[in-house]
Formats: C-alpha cells, sequence, structure tokens
C-alpha cells in the first residue's frame, strides 16, 4: 500500500520559515516526478513545486529531494498570510502507475 505522510507544517509568524518533508512508503521516489501542491482555505488546489519544472517553485519556496530517504522538501521562506493552507505531497500519475497524495500539513501564517 503506497503512502505519502507530510510533516514539518505548523503556525509561525510572517517572515518565518518552515520546511515540509514528505515521506514516502510502499513506493519509491527515485526516477519520479515529485509535486507540492496546496490549497488555501476557501479556495482550490494549486501547484506550489513541481519536480519536472523547476521554475514553476515560487521565488520563496525551495524544492528539494533525498531519494535515499525516500522523502522530499519544501522549504518555505519569508512566509506570509496569504501562504496559509494545507500543503500536499503528489505523485502524479504515469501509466501504468496511478497517482497517489498525502494526507496534508496544516500551515499557518499569522500577521
Amino acid at each position: 500500500q503506497v503512502q505519502l505522510v507530510e510533516s514539518g507544517g505548523g503556525s509561525v509568524q510572517a517572515g518565518g520559515s518552515l520546511t515540509l518533508s514528505c515521506v514516502g512508503s510502499g513506493i519509491s521516489f527515485s526516477g519520479k516526478s515529485m509535486d507540492w501542491y496546496r490549497q488555501p482555505p476557501g479556495k482550490e488546489r494549486e501547484l506550489v513545486a513541481s519536480s519536472r519544472n523547476v521554475d514553476s517553485v515560487r521565488g520563496r519556496f525551495t524544492f528539494s529531494r533525498d531519494n535515499t530517504k525516500n522523502t522530499v522538501y519544501l522549504r518555505l521562506d519569508n512566509l506570509t498570510p496569504e501562504d496559509t493552507a494545507v500543503y500536499y505531497c503528489h505523485i502524479p500519475p504515469r501509466w501504468p502507475q496511478a497517482e497517489y497524495w498525502g494526507q496534508g500539513t496544516q500551515v499557518t501564517v499569522s500577521p
């Protein structure tokens, strides 16, 4: 059974930083595209960063991965209240492999 488990979220003040982690089990991250999405309150889920396109990473966010630990990371710097959202790890579908989502980790940024 494939599981993606995010961690590292929390409550921070504006200007602060967080590093989110996503650990996979039941699937190897090696050679796979990986994404980070977020869903702000009352809004649709949106792509934040993707290993498929380094330009997709927003300027204050840094995507990294450690295949030896089957883990991807998202470093969030200079956070603003607009970054408040649930952040999700995602493996896009690539036939015959299905897509997978983690359960999400909450990031809350106060003014």
